[in-house]
């Protein structure tokens, strides 16, 4: 039986909803990672915890993510992509409750830990489920929409943040509603988006790869007629589907060993490619802004509005991506993104570095050369956003053969998370001794991306995921 396909304008429209919908699972990766933003110095004197606790406090969510990444690909292999996503739902609106009520540090750790499974998940199957059913044409586009999903959830975060600690009286230290501080609401509104994601989840097919995979071509084939844009028939793409499944086994981890340091040389890119992601500092700007901005003279109530100012760039430069990223490909786009990282990351470590400092040896930067070191902060969010934010994501959903791609995702994922734990949790030490030598390190894996990029990224803009796969 042949099947038409919907005309071409009725299949991407609904393709963009159902890509949406997978990308709300970003939505909340942003939220929850850049959420406690707004309330590490309160944390930090309601608990009366160290530089290093709080770093710790910070980033335990990111080791959370680790290995949440690590397994999601395997558990969507074997149960299907949708039940992964109201697994990471769920998981995602109990941790909100947990972390918002905590009777002890050690409490609010174990809850941001837990919530950090549902955001790694949530960054494996997202990219892997908008690859298998986007069209060829729209896929970078409709990639791009789990980064863009990602910074409106870090701008929603860092805005209900800034908000509820105004309506608090300024701080987040102070109480609110119920007997809770601020700091306490910021966790508890991410019950909202979580319990939205669960529930739209549940509104989306399963992905037709996966269905095809298991033999249930039927239910694929209907699909297919839903979210085909007439490039090729539905049979024709259901055929080419089949070929590519026909040659392929259950993936495992145990896939992706390869004769160079124990991985395939295209896992070593994906994880490089993560990792740079991750150390040029990025999450600093996100997590840290607030305590940052303040340990360089900006009241309270400036720095978190400050941080607001960072989210809605970034939501800017990815928009900019979206339109980019189809046209002009993944690689020149990186490439730009690097070298504009090098400049405006090198201007922040030069005023840091020759800051004057106060009596209890903090730098201190006003004036003329405060201005300089906010625009060159939100330089370096712009270049990464229209860049390295989105078209990381885009690329580990496109580069890793069909055979392996769940598996080799989980294990670029989780070495992501690995790397933003790293930088994270490291930032309160480092920035204790030096925002210099700090931001000096961020300039130079941003000067290495770009060589890394030149030599070791190859394009994939405009082909289909059969065609990379058998390309490899």
């Amino acid at each position: 039986m042949t099947v038409r396909a919907e005309p071409k304008s009725a299949g991407s429209s609904r393709v963009v909803l159902i890509a949406g919908v997978a990308a709300l699972g970003g939505f909340l990766f942003g939220f929850d990672s850049s959420v406690i933003n707004g309330g590490v110095n309160a944390i930090r004197d309601e608990f009366d915890i160290g530089s290093a606790l709080i770093g710790f406090v910070v980033s335990i969510a990111l080791l959370g993510s680790a290995v949440g990444a690590w397994f999601a690909g395997p558990l969507a292999d074997r149960y299907g992509r949708i039940r992964v996503m109201l697994v990471a739902a769920a998981v995602f609106l109990v941790s909100a409750i947990g972390a918002g009520l905590p009777f002890a540090v050690w409490d609010l750790m174990f809850w941001r830990l837990v919530g950090g499974f549902a955001i790694g998940a949530a960054s494996v199957i997202a990219p892997t489920y908008i690859a298998e059913v986007a069209p060829a044409r729209l896929r970078g586009r409709l990639g791009s929409l789990q980064q863009l999903a990602i910074v409106f959830g870090i701008f929603v975060a860092l805005l209900s943040d800034y908000a509820l600690a105004t309506a608090a009286g300024g701080s987040a230290s102070d109480e609110l509603w119920w007997g809770l501080e601020a700091w306490q609401w910021m966790f508890l509104v991410g019950v909202i988006p979580a319990a939205a994601y669960g529930l739209l989840a549940l509104t989306i097919p399963e992905s037709p790869r996966w269905l095809i995979a298991r033999g249930r071509n039927d239910e694929a084939r209907t699909i297919l007629a839903e979210i085909d844009d007439g490039e090729v028939t539905v049979d024709e793409r259901l055929r080419q589907i089949q070929s590519s499944v026909d040659t392929e086994v259950q993936p495992k981890l145990s896939d992706l060993r390869g004769p160079r340091f124990g991985l395939l040389p295209v896992v070593w890119v994906g994880i490089l490619l993560s990792v740079f992601q991750q150390f040029v500092g990025i999450n600093v700007i996100f997590y840290y802004s607030s305590t940052l901005w303040q340990a360089v003279g900006f009241t309270e109530n400036d720095a978190l509005l400050t941080g607001v100012l960072n989210s809605t760039v970034n939501i800017v430069a990815t928009f900019i991506a979206i339109a980019l990223i189809d046209r002009v490909g993944r690689k020149p786009l990186l490439l730009v993104g690097s070298a504009g990282m090098f400049v405006s990351l090198g201007t922040l470590t030069f005023v840091f570095a020759t800051a004057t400092t106060n009596s209890a040896g903090d730098p201190v930067i006003t004036g003329a050369t405060s201005t300089i070191a906010l625009i060159a902060a939100n330089a370096f969010v712009f270049f990464f956003a229209f860049s390295w934010g989105p078209v990381v994501w885009v690329l580990l959903g496109e580069m890793f053969p069909n055979r392996i791609r769940a598996a080799a995702l989980s294990v670029a994922a989780a070495a992501q998370w690995m790397a933003n734990f790293i930088i994270s949790s490291s930032f309160p030490w480092l920035a204790s001794r030096s925002l210099g030598i700090a931001y000096g390190i961020y300039t130079t894996f941003a000067l290495l991306s770009f060589f890394f990029v030149m030599s070791k990224i190859k394009e994939t803009k405009g082909r289909t995921l059969e065609d990379l796969s058998s390309a490899q």
